[in-house]
Order: structure tokens, then C-alpha cells, then sequence
């Protein structure tokens, strides 16, 4: 599916949000891991990448009892965010390598959500645990 300019950059702008609420922006390393698990979990799912991101209940960020929701009011100037944008709008180019190995799913170190036992991660960046 092509997207219109405008709504692109929404797409970029929000899925964006998400990422760096998620990650903190650590390092560029975490945030191509959790983009490209994004677009991972998409393809599988036949959502676009940002239906998944919304619907999916992966992202910790979106609820609003949640520590990390006061994130998704990121400065947009930071640099930090700045890397964000600038990965998700490769991950939506389709120019985006997949560094989390096909990972659909994830989790916080310090979680162990139901799904997650009886699975085995398969990577860890930077207190994110990825799974098939």
C-alpha cells in the first residue's frame, strides 16, 4: 500500500511516539530492534504498521496507567525522538533491515507476560526481550 505524503508522516510521527515511549531511545540499536519487530508484526498480522502498533496490545506505553505513557509527550526537537522518526521512516520505506531476527512480540525485562512462557526470547536489547 502507497501512502500520500501527509499521511505518512502522520504514520511516522505516531508510530515514532510509540518507539521512543517504549525503548527511552537508549540506544539506535533498541529502536531498529522494536521498529523492525513492528513491521514484523504487521506483515504477519495484514495490519499496517500502525494499526499494529495500536491494536495489538504490545505496547505498555498506550495505557494510561502505565509509567512510560507520559512519554508519548516527547519533546518532537529531541534528538532522541529525532532518531525515532528517522528509523520508523525507514522501517515504513521498507528500507529497514530485520534486526530482531523475525520477532512479532516483546516485553520489558522486568515483565513476564502469560504469552511469553512458553516461548523462549530470542533476542535482548537493551532490557527488551523479543519473541517469535
Amino acid at each position: 500500500m502507497h501512502l500520500n505524503s501527509k499521511t505518512h508522516q502522520k504514520d511516522v510521527y505516531e508510530i515514532a511516539r510509540v518507539v521512543y515511549a517504549e525503548t527511552c531511545a537508549q540506544s539506535l540499536r533498541v529502536v531498529e530492534a522494536l521498529t523492525s519487530m513492528i513491521a514484523n508484526g504487521a506483515w504477519h498480522s495484514n495490519q499496517s504498521e500502525l494499526d499494529f502498533v495500536m491494536k495489538s496490545g504490545l505496547f505498555e506505553c498506550l495505557d494510561k496507567k502505565s509509567q512510560h505513557h507520559d512519554l508519548l509527550k516527547v519533546n518532537s526537537n529531541a534528538k532522541t525522538f529525532q532518531m525515532c522518526l528517522r528509523v520508523v521512516d525507514k522501517m515504513l520505506k521498507h528500507n529497514l533491515d530485520d534486526c530482531c531476527f523475525g520477532a512479532t512480540k516483546f516485553h520489558r525485562a522486568e515483565f513476564n507476560p502469560d504469552w511469553s512462557l512458553a516461548r523462549g526470547y530470542i533476542l535482548e536489547v537493551d532490557g527488551l526481550l523479543f519473541y517469535l
